[in-house]
């Protein structure tokens, strides 16, 4: 009974790698396309080998489309319009795709691979993102979990990019990943200061680009980024202003509201900011300073479960209940959120009660 037991384990452990090696012969036989053709707005024309995403064999070509998630298929950022016949949509796109998306032949370039000659269409603005070389000026811990990273810049030595965007981090090959993988990462910095990019990192567990950073990476460090990409940033109006975030979510908000403060932007702002107790609080001497030069803006800060050691006299409750408490309608106003999906889409619902309409709320709901 044990004997023909075993005999059954030990053939389906064969018949597994026998399976396992035919899928690496494919791979190395089958899947060999050789060199393919991608055509980009009709004009420009790359020859590339084939058989990988078309996400990262166009970053191979110093060509850049916004990724949030590092071409896991999880932020649906990546797309582009394909105008040549790659096959139908994979499950993986689906999620990220609406049906008027789905008629134009939209699709997310970490999802499809280049297997035949492609066209595609992409926004002229991304042949303008840039890789840069960067150096690691200081690194500085805002909590337990988050740390600050200045980098600055080498080559090119300046970046051009709108308070509120996003860059690209790569973090490069370690003992806990055997290929350089890509993050998106907004900018805290004032763009003002050309040569430098300011990031606020906030560790995920077991993360590959985080883990690098906060274990690995060292003052003195050559990083590469890339971009900068994103459509969050301070639209030119005067409408009241409202600002939502939570953790590393301050960091695109603190560029805006210095941007604001350099320029002379004299508009009604109220940041809420949400936390679980004091030790997850961070920057808010900088937020006191900035309601100085910024005579109409407030900082909210909320604790949504503070201990008997915080001795937390503030807002108590998560931020969309103190969102709610202060927020009396939504008219003459625009809302910018950044933080997780949940605090973002919770937040959505109680502004939109509040009668702001969708268009007037702008997020990167970065997963």
């Amino acid at each position: 009974m044990l004997s023909s037991f075993l005999i059954a384990v030990l053939a389906m452990c064969g018949l597994a790698t026998f399976l396992a090696i035919l899928m690496v012969i494919a791979d190395l036989t089958v899947g060999n396309y050789g060199e393919v053709t991608i055509t980009i707005n009709d004009e420009t024309e790359m020859t590339v080998e084939g058989g990988k995403p078309l996400l990262g064999t166009l970053m191979g070509e110093k060509l850049f489309i916004p990724s949030a998630c590092g071409g896991r298929g999880s932020c649906g950022f990546c797309k582009v319009k394909v105008v040549s016949d790659i096959g139908d949509y994979v499950a993986t796109e689906l999620p990220w795709i609406t049906e008027e998306e789905k008629k134009e032949n939209i699709r997310l370039s970490c999802q499809i691979k280049v297997k035949k000659d492609l066209a595609i269409q992409i926004p002229e603005e991304l042949f303008n993102v840039k890789e840069y070389r960067t150096r690691v000026e200081r690194i500085r811990d805002l909590t337990y979990d988050i740390k600050e990273v200045t980098l600055k810049l080498i080559d090119p030595f300046e970046i051009k990019f709108r308070a509120g965007q996003y860059i690209q981090f790569q973090t490069p090959e370690y003992e806990l990943s055997s290929e350089s993988v890509y993050r998106a990462y907004s900018c805290s910095s004032v763009p003002s200061k050309k040569d430098m990019v300011e990031l606020e990192i906030r560790l995920v567990p077991n993360g590959i680009c985080t883990t690098y950073v906060f274990e690995y990476m060292k003052e003195g460090d050559e990083v590469t980024i890339n971009g900068p990409y994103g459509e969050f940033y301070l639209r030119d109006t005067d409408s009241e202003i409202v600002f939502i975030a939570g953790g590393s979510g301050m960091a695109p908000i603190k560029s805006i509201l210095l941007d604001m403060a350099e320029m002379g932007i004299d508009r009604k702002a109220t940041y809420f900011f949400g936390a679980r107790t004091t030790r997850d609080l961070f920057l808010v001497d900088e937020m006191r300073e900035l309601e100085k030069r910024l005579p109409r803006f407030t900082f909210v800060p909320a604790l949504s479960a503070p201990t008997e050691e915080d001795k937390w006299t503030g807002e108590q409750g998560l931020i969309t209940e103190v969102l709610d408490r202060y927020l009396k309608d939504g008219n003459n106003l625009e809302a910018y959120l950044c933080g997780s999906p949940g605090m973002i889409d919770a937040s959505v619902g109680v502004l939109t009660k509040k009668g702001l309409p969708e268009e007037l709320i702008f997020y990167d709901k970065f997963a």
